[in-house]
């Protein structure tokens, strides 16, 4: 299995964040703008949690709050599991899988990278089989 860096470096580089201070409905709205399904919360350049679809449907939209009043801060998961550019994908998949988390803050020291997803993982899973895949079937005609 390859390290994140690779992964990091097929996307687009602009890591997607927010503030602790920006409503819940910004947050949502930049979901929806970037097609993803989490952002990275950042203040003075550190990383200090992640907000999801998830924590919007289960600490706003089950909780009956408005969404243009609550804060990230509010709902946000603070504690966030991270890896770095040289972390493995297997060793990501696993994290992932233990923590049933689908989402990893890619940091090298303080300074915020990207952010991985379990779809990068098995999108980079499935090319990998493809391509032995190609491999096997060349082998095997010649």
């Amino acid at each position: 299995m390859k390290p994140v860096s690779e992964l990091l470096k097929r996307r687009d580089s602009a890591p997607w964040c927010i503030g602790p201070d920006a409503t819940v409905f910004e947050a949502i709205a930049l979901l929806a703008r970037f097609e993803v399904g989490a952002l990275m919360v950042v203040a003075h350049g550190k990383l200090v949690g992640v907000v999801s679809e998830r924590d919007y449907t289960r600490k706003v939209g089950l909780q009956g709050r408005n969404s243009k009043e609550t804060k990230v801060s509010d709902i946000m998961t603070p504690d966030v599991m991270t890896v770095t550019p040289a972390s493995r994908t297997r060793e990501c998949m696993t994290l992932m899988s233990q923590k049933r988390i689908r989402h990893l803050p890619v940091v090298d020291g303080d300074n915020v990278i990207g952010m991985i997803s379990i779809r990068d993982l098995m999108d980079d899973i499935i090319a990998d089989h493809e391509q032995t895949i190609d491999q096997l079937r060349a082998y095997i005609q010649s």
